[in-house]
């Protein structure tokens, strides 16, 4: 039986509920703008050329609230056509997977895979089985799979490891261009977030075309804690909802992954640049990367003509990079977009049951927004 047959039949037997869409909104819908570049047309990570990005999501009975969010920087056979690509590490409790040949080479060579945390060997397996499978890779021996996670185990059974390879393979296949679904999907169906649900968040700035005319867009899975802040403002602390609040006795401990994508020509060393940037983002927000925090960004660069193929014939290879002093205008497209995606991430979820009868709230959006008017800062 062929990979592919065996895909097939899997995924004919794979019970699965794709959320079509959130009654709450992301924060522009409600008129809270945050930073001074203008998005691009979709507001997420899709808005950069090329990319695409597929989710299942697991809702089973009272316990599996977990999923898969895949994100591919082209449409084409990737580990042929590598890009370039860096990884930052905020804070390393955390299980991702492909991190030593990443920053050793400078490239990914697979789609980008976001699941929970006891489900990266299987992601990684199924990446790369995936990619032995796809034409033209019939001789490929090696592979290096980038499959990050953040811990659902409080709302979803992540013991027993529910997220298989059909539901890998699912995700990437379906992955698309045009607008990214937020909130409770994919591998932000059982996370929480600053003490209320959190999800898969996205944003996307544009670099005015003086400067480039470049495209950051970012897409996040929020899994952390900190003392929440919008626009500036206090929210967490208004709300009541913020760690060491009790003697110490509310955890902020969690985990966030953040990815960047951009069509600007950046090599691996600039890339990792951008990345540092984007933490800046999670910071504005009121995240404090605690001890028990998982926090990574993965920079990656579209831009066509710095694309790695895996055969080529000569020993060299010929591109044009930006200059430093131009890079800057990306490292504020970052910081914004990164600040923006994590904040949809909670504006969109809904409240969620799961594991053992937990339930963990929405946010309080009516509240948040009165608050933020309290602080001249409210939107419509």
């Amino acid at each position: 039986m062929t990979i592919r047959l065996f895909y097939l039949l899997l995924l004919a037997s794979v019970k699965t509920i794709t959320a079509m869409s959130q009654d709450q909104p992301g924060i522009r819908d409600l008129g809270i703008k945050t930073g001074i570049l203008n998005t691009g047309k979709l507001n997420a990570i899709t808005d950069v050329p090329g990319v695409m990005v597929g989710h299942t999501t697991l809702i089973r009975g009272e316990h599996v609230r977990t999923g898969v969010t895949a994100i591919l920087p082209h449409e084409g056979n990737i580990f042929q056509q590598k890009v370039p690509a860096a990884i930052f590490i905020a804070n390393g409790f955390g299980k991702l997977a492909g991190y030593s040949q990443v920053n050793e080479l400078g490239n990914i060579e697979t789609p980008i895979i976001l699941t929970n945390t006891l489900s990266v060997g299987d992601a990684v397996r199924s990446v790369v089985k995936y990619v032995l499978d796809q034409p033209g890779n019939e001789n490929v021996r090696s592979v290096n799979a980038v499959v990050g996670e953040t811990n659902d185990g409080y709302l979803n059974d992540i013991r027993g490891m529910h997220v298989e390879e059909a539901h890998i393979w699912q995700a990437i296949k379906n992955a698309s261009g045009g607008p990214v679904l937020q909130g409770n999907a994919g591998a932000g169906t059982g996370t929480v977030c600053f003490g209320y649900k959190g999800g898969i968040g996205t944003s996307s700035r544009v670099v005015p075309e003086e400067l480039g005319g470049y495209t950051v867009g970012v897409l996040v899975q929020t899994n952390f804690g900190g003392v929440l802040e919008i626009a500036g403002v206090p929210v967490g602390v208004e709300l009541g909802n913020y760690p060491f609040k009790n003697n110490l006795r509310h955890s902020s401990d969690g985990s966030c992954m953040i990815v960047v994508m951009t069509d600007a020509p950046l090599k691996e060393r600039n890339l990792k640049r951008l990345a540092k940037r984007a933490m800046l983002g999670l910071g504005k927000t009121g995240g404090i990367v605690s001890n028990g925090s998982g926090d990574y960004v993965i920079a990656v660069s579209t831009h066509k003509a710095l694309r790695i193929p895996y055969q080529s014939g000569g020993h060299t290879l010929e591109s044009t990079e930006l200059k430093n002093d131009a890079v800057t205008p990306l490292f504020l497209a970052a910081i914004e977009a990164t600040e923006e995606a994590i904040l949809n991430s909670l504006f969109a979820t809904q409240s969620m049951e799961g594991y053992q009868g937990r339930k963990v709230e929405a946010l309080p959006v009516e509240r948040v927004m009165e608050i933020l008017k309290d602080y001249g800062r409210g939107g419509n």
